[in-house]
């Protein structure tokens, strides 16, 4: 089996193939840092589809460059964890120098662009230089959809293929379908938040956040919700912290007039206090939703965390990673910022998850045709060129 190293890696291995964040047996160490657990969920999904012996981290910040050299002889080929690498305001440090100095594949898997709200996306010549010793390594780059695939092509990466993101797959059933209950049959749901975004990437964050705050005031008032966070400081002191942490989580939330004048009132903050969830482990997400129903909200990760476990998700896109998203895999999505209203009963149509099946069918075998042609040793299974009819099914 094939010997991996990460780059980028997002968390600590465990069970060989489970990831979590770093010193998690002390979250008190880490309660005052923000972390997107959702990079996690990426970097546990790629390892779950790849058969593997050993696993490290490549260094690339003030690299010793013999312990590189002797890198190249132990391990066979890199993996960069899907994130949101291609975007103006990115650092690799050491990349350039140790990458080439190590000369081992670099595995693109699922590297995503964004825009940002104004003007066009100038990326470094660091980040160019990274990306073309990354294409000129490997048979392709895998990228997150359309839009990635074409920042790539205008800076002459054009062997890329799209396959959106790991986490889809992490299930790795080629037979996995979103089949709608009957929605007055749903109780339980899980609510993902993004309280924390950039005006770069959001063109109105009053709009973003009253928006944010109404949607988890209606489902909250409608269904039995969780509030599903992701690593900001104060929703992790309000499901980790001591008494004393809580509160200062909820003052510190006063005290930000965005949060105070267009999101915590009083019933969000009752939510808050009551119904929030955070976990420093992928496998607590993972189980989470698949007691709920419907897991629907602003994150990328956690909404597609739903979907590969067969459970339906809308999502709320709000950039141009988000909505890139939803178009790779059809997920229904609605436009924060369209100035319409949100009826969930607009969205229950088993049609539109129709849609979702075929375009999560034809990634799939994308992803397999990634890793093949690649020469990564991996689980996924070859799928046929004629689509089964559960999903070819029209509603």
């Amino acid at each position: 089996m094939a010997r991996v190293l990460v780059m980028s890696p997002s968390g600590e291995v465990y069970d060989h193939d489970s990831v979590r964040w770093y010193q998690h047996s002390n979250v008190q160490r880490s309660i005052n840092h923000y972390h997107n657990i959702g990079d996690a969920f990426v970097f546990d999904s790629s390892l779950k589809l790849m058969n593997y012996e050993k696993q490290a981290e490549l260094p690339i910040m003030n690299p010793n460059m013999d312990h590189i050299d002797r890198l190249r002889e132990e391990y066979d080929y890199v993996i960069l964890r899907g994130s949101n690498y291609v975007h103006q305001h990115m650092d690799w440090t050491d990349a350039i120098a140790v990458l080439k100095r190590l000369g081992l594949p670099v595995i693109a898997f699922g590297i995503g662009a964004q825009a940002p709200v104004e003007g066009q996306l100038e990326l470094s010549e660091q980040t160019k230089t990274v990306l073309k010793v990354i294409a000129d390594s490997t048979a392709s780059v895998g990228v997150r959809g359309a839009y990635s695939a074409q920042v790539m092509s205008d800076i002459g990466i054009k062997n890329v293929r799209i396959i959106g993101c790991p986490t889809a797959f992490r299930r790795n059933d080629p037979e996995m379908r979103i089949n709608l209950p009957r929605l007055d049959e749903v109780k339980n749901i899980g609510i993902t938040i993004r309280r924390e975004v950039s005006p770069t990437y959001a063109q109105d964050i009053e709009r973003y956040l009253t928006f944010h705050r109404d949607l988890v005031k209606e489902m909250a008032g409608r269904f039995d919700a969780t509030l599903m966070a992701q690593g900001e400081v104060e929703e992790k002191k309000l499901v980790f912290g001591t008494d004393d942490q809580k509160e200062e989580a909820i003052a510190a939330l006063k005290a930000n007039k965005w949060a105070s004048d267009w999101y915590l009132d009083e019933t969000v903050e009752k939510l808050y206090r009551e119904r929030i969830f955070y976990s420093d482990v992928v496998a607590d997400y993972e189980s989470l939703v698949r007691t709920k129903e419907l897991v629907l909200g602003y994150r990328l990760h956690g909404n597609l965390m739903a979907l590969a476990n067969g459970v339906p998700s809308i999502y709320f896109t709000y950039d141009s990673r988000t909505v890139e998203f939803a178009e790779t895999y059809h997920i229904p999505s609605f436009d924060v910022f369209s100035g319409g209203k949100f009826r969930l009963e607009d969205y229950w149509d088993q049609s539109l998850f129709d849609k979702y099946n075929q375009a999560w069918y034809r990634t799939y075998g994308e992803m397999y045709r990634f890793l093949t042609e690649n020469g990564v040793d991996h689980k996924m299974m070859e799928t046929e060129k004629q689509m089964p009819d559960s999903v070819r099914r029209v509603a």
